[in-house]
Protein backbone atom coordinates (compact mmCIF):
# COMPACT_ATOMS: atom_id res chain seq x y z
CA UNK A 1 0.00 0.00 0.00
CA UNK A 2 1.47 3.36 -1.21
CA UNK A 3 1.53 6.62 0.88
CA UNK A 4 -1.71 8.23 -1.72
CA UNK A 5 -3.76 4.96 -0.73
CA UNK A 6 -3.01 5.24 3.09
CA UNK A 7 -4.11 9.10 2.63
CA UNK A 8 -7.52 7.31 1.31
CA UNK A 9 -7.90 5.65 4.56
CA UNK A 10 -7.16 8.77 6.98
CA UNK A 11 -3.60 8.01 8.27
CA UNK A 12 -2.24 8.46 5.01
CA UNK A 13 -1.17 12.32 5.12
CA UNK A 14 0.70 11.97 8.31
CA UNK A 15 2.52 8.75 7.05
CA UNK A 16 3.57 10.21 3.47
CA UNK A 17 4.22 13.59 5.30
CA UNK A 18 6.72 11.96 7.62
CA UNK A 19 8.48 9.95 5.03
CA UNK A 20 9.17 12.82 2.99
CA UNK A 21 10.52 14.85 6.35
CA UNK A 22 12.75 11.96 6.69
CA UNK A 23 13.74 11.92 2.95
CA UNK A 24 14.67 15.25 2.88
CA UNK A 25 16.47 15.72 6.04
CA UNK A 26 18.61 12.45 5.32
CA UNK A 27 19.42 14.41 1.91
CA UNK A 28 20.23 17.69 3.49
CA UNK A 29 22.68 15.66 5.50
CA UNK A 30 24.33 14.06 3.08
CA UNK A 31 24.05 17.10 0.76
CA UNK A 32 25.69 18.85 3.52
CA UNK A 33 28.14 16.27 4.01
CA UNK A 34 29.51 16.33 0.16
CA UNK A 35 29.47 20.22 0.87
CA UNK A 36 31.82 19.58 3.13
CA UNK A 37 34.01 17.72 1.11
CA UNK A 38 33.82 19.97 -1.97
CA UNK A 39 34.94 22.73 0.55
CA UNK A 40 37.66 20.94 1.88
CA UNK A 41 39.07 19.94 -2.10
CA UNK A 42 38.59 23.43 -3.01
CA UNK A 43 39.93 25.22 -0.08
CA UNK A 44 43.30 26.14 -2.66
CA UNK A 45 40.95 27.28 -5.67
CA UNK A 46 41.68 30.62 -7.43
CA UNK A 47 38.58 32.81 -7.24
CA UNK A 48 37.98 32.45 -10.74
CA UNK A 49 37.76 28.60 -10.44
CA UNK A 50 35.00 29.54 -7.52
CA UNK A 51 33.02 31.45 -9.81
CA UNK A 52 32.95 28.44 -12.30
CA UNK A 53 31.85 26.17 -9.58
CA UNK A 54 29.29 28.39 -8.45
CA UNK A 55 27.82 28.49 -11.93
CA UNK A 56 28.18 24.88 -12.46
CA UNK A 57 26.57 23.98 -9.27
CA UNK A 58 23.01 26.55 -10.62
CA UNK A 59 23.49 24.51 -13.52
CA UNK A 60 22.64 21.49 -11.41
CA UNK A 61 20.26 22.74 -9.79
CA UNK A 62 18.26 24.14 -12.71
CA UNK A 63 18.21 20.83 -14.67
CA UNK A 64 17.47 18.83 -11.34
CA UNK A 65 13.81 20.76 -11.38
CA UNK A 66 13.48 18.90 -14.52
CA UNK A 67 14.51 15.81 -13.58
CA UNK A 68 12.39 15.68 -10.78
CA UNK A 69 9.42 14.94 -12.56
CA UNK A 70 10.83 12.31 -15.02
CA UNK A 71 13.97 10.41 -13.20
CA UNK A 72 14.13 10.56 -9.13
CA UNK A 73 17.56 9.30 -9.42
CA UNK A 74 18.48 11.76 -11.55
CA UNK A 75 17.36 14.27 -9.11
CA UNK A 76 19.57 12.62 -6.07
CA UNK A 77 22.55 12.28 -8.15
CA UNK A 78 22.62 16.20 -9.61
CA UNK A 79 21.50 17.47 -5.90
CA UNK A 80 24.64 15.28 -4.42
CA UNK A 81 26.70 16.82 -7.32
CA UNK A 82 25.20 20.54 -6.83
CA UNK A 83 26.60 19.84 -3.21
CA UNK A 84 29.93 19.20 -4.02
CA UNK A 85 30.36 22.10 -6.49
CA UNK A 86 28.98 24.68 -3.77
CA UNK A 87 31.67 23.11 -1.88
CA UNK A 88 34.22 23.91 -4.34
CA UNK A 89 32.63 27.26 -4.88
CA UNK A 90 33.13 28.65 -1.18
CA UNK A 91 35.96 26.38 -0.04
CA UNK A 92 38.51 29.38 -0.52
CA UNK A 93 36.12 32.05 1.38
CA UNK A 94 35.58 29.02 4.27
CA UNK A 95 39.53 28.30 4.37
CA UNK A 96 39.90 31.91 4.83
CA UNK A 97 37.98 32.14 7.89
CA UNK A 98 39.50 28.73 9.12
CA UNK A 99 43.62 30.03 8.37
CA UNK A 100 42.90 33.55 9.94
CA UNK A 101 40.43 32.61 12.65
CA UNK A 102 39.07 29.10 13.13
CA UNK A 103 37.06 29.86 15.96
CA UNK A 104 35.03 31.64 13.99
CA UNK A 105 34.24 28.86 11.67
CA UNK A 106 33.14 26.95 14.34
CA UNK A 107 30.85 29.82 15.88
CA UNK A 108 29.01 29.78 12.99
CA UNK A 109 28.48 26.25 12.42
CA UNK A 110 26.65 25.85 15.51
CA UNK A 111 24.66 29.31 15.41
CA UNK A 112 23.52 28.18 12.03
CA UNK A 113 22.45 24.73 13.52
CA UNK A 114 20.30 26.46 15.97
CA UNK A 115 19.26 28.76 13.71
CA UNK A 116 17.86 26.18 11.41
CA UNK A 117 16.61 24.00 14.02
CA UNK A 118 14.79 26.74 15.84
CA UNK A 119 13.30 28.56 12.77
CA UNK A 120 12.78 25.57 10.81
CA UNK A 121 10.66 24.01 13.67
CA UNK A 122 8.92 27.35 14.22
CA UNK A 123 8.14 26.68 10.58
CA UNK A 124 7.08 23.08 10.58
CA UNK A 125 4.53 23.71 13.90
CA UNK A 126 2.88 27.03 12.75
CA UNK A 127 -0.63 26.87 10.96
CA UNK A 128 -0.10 29.97 9.66
CA UNK A 129 0.09 30.03 5.98
CA UNK A 130 3.54 31.53 5.38
CA UNK A 131 2.83 31.42 1.47
CA UNK A 132 2.64 35.84 1.66
CA UNK A 133 5.76 35.65 3.78
CA UNK A 134 8.12 33.67 1.31
CA UNK A 135 6.84 35.57 -1.63
CA UNK A 136 8.04 39.07 0.60
CA UNK A 137 11.05 36.99 1.51
CA UNK A 138 11.66 36.62 -1.79
CA UNK A 139 11.32 40.21 -3.33
CA UNK A 140 13.87 41.22 -0.04
CA UNK A 141 16.45 38.98 -1.64
CA UNK A 142 16.64 40.32 -4.58
CA UNK A 143 16.88 43.95 -2.95
CA UNK A 144 19.70 42.82 -0.77
CA UNK A 145 21.41 41.00 -3.84
CA UNK A 146 21.49 45.00 -5.28
CA UNK A 147 22.64 46.38 -1.81
CA UNK A 148 25.38 44.18 -1.74
CA UNK A 149 26.24 45.35 -5.53
CA UNK A 150 25.83 48.65 -4.68
CA UNK A 151 28.12 48.01 -0.93
CA UNK A 152 30.85 47.10 -3.44
CA UNK A 153 31.14 50.16 -5.36
CA UNK A 154 30.32 52.08 -2.84
CA UNK A 155 31.52 53.22 0.63
CA UNK A 156 29.19 52.75 3.60
CA UNK A 157 29.53 52.40 7.13
CA UNK A 158 28.98 49.01 8.98
CA UNK A 159 27.84 48.10 4.96
CA UNK A 160 28.56 44.27 5.81
CA UNK A 161 27.22 44.19 9.06
CA UNK A 162 24.21 45.59 7.74
CA UNK A 163 23.96 43.31 5.11
CA UNK A 164 24.27 39.61 7.02
CA UNK A 165 21.87 40.97 9.73
CA UNK A 166 19.03 41.86 6.99
CA UNK A 167 20.55 38.40 5.04
CA UNK A 168 19.89 36.51 8.49
CA UNK A 169 16.10 38.38 8.92
CA UNK A 170 15.01 37.16 5.02
CA UNK A 171 16.39 34.30 5.59
CA UNK A 172 14.77 33.70 8.58
CA UNK A 173 11.24 33.69 7.21
CA UNK A 174 12.38 31.68 3.55
CA UNK A 175 13.77 28.46 6.37
CA UNK A 176 9.84 28.99 8.11
CA UNK A 177 8.48 28.79 4.54
CA UNK A 178 10.31 25.83 3.79
CA UNK A 179 9.84 23.78 6.40
CA UNK A 180 5.91 24.43 6.43
CA UNK A 181 6.01 23.60 2.74
CA UNK A 182 7.92 20.33 3.94
CA UNK A 183 5.09 19.64 6.31
CA UNK A 184 2.65 20.83 3.61
CA UNK A 185 3.43 17.91 1.12
CA UNK A 186 3.26 14.52 1.26
CA UNK A 187 4.96 13.63 -2.60
CA UNK A 188 8.20 11.93 -1.94
CA UNK A 189 9.51 12.62 -5.07
CA UNK A 190 9.83 16.13 -4.34
CA UNK A 191 12.45 15.55 -1.36
CA UNK A 192 15.18 16.58 -3.29
CA UNK A 193 14.17 19.79 -4.59
CA UNK A 194 13.20 20.79 -0.70
CA UNK A 195 15.71 19.79 0.53
CA UNK A 196 18.13 21.59 -1.97
CA UNK A 197 16.17 24.85 -1.23
CA UNK A 198 16.59 24.06 2.73
CA UNK A 199 20.54 23.62 2.13
CA UNK A 200 20.76 26.54 0.55
CA UNK A 201 18.89 28.16 3.31
CA UNK A 202 21.34 26.66 5.94
CA UNK A 203 24.42 27.81 3.34
CA UNK A 204 23.75 31.26 3.41
CA UNK A 205 22.69 31.84 7.12
CA UNK A 206 26.18 29.99 7.78
CA UNK A 207 28.39 32.90 5.66
CA UNK A 208 26.21 35.39 6.79
CA UNK A 209 27.26 34.28 10.43
CA UNK A 210 30.53 34.30 9.33
CA UNK A 211 30.64 37.85 8.34
CA UNK A 212 29.20 38.17 11.37
CA UNK A 213 31.33 36.36 13.97
CA UNK A 214 34.57 37.49 12.01
CA UNK A 215 33.67 41.27 12.48
CA UNK A 216 32.31 40.81 15.96
CA UNK A 217 36.35 39.41 16.96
Amino acid sequence: MNDSAIFDAHTGREVGTHTLFAQTMGYVAATTGLFALGAYLGRNLSDGWGWVFYILSFVCLIAMRFAVRSSASSAVVLLFGFGVLMGLATGPTVAYYASTNPEVVWQSAGATALFMAGLGAAGYGTRRDLSALARVCFWALLGLIIFGIVTIFVQMPNGSLIYAILGLLIFAGLTMADFQRLRARDDVASAPLLAASIFLDALNVFLFFLQIFNRRD
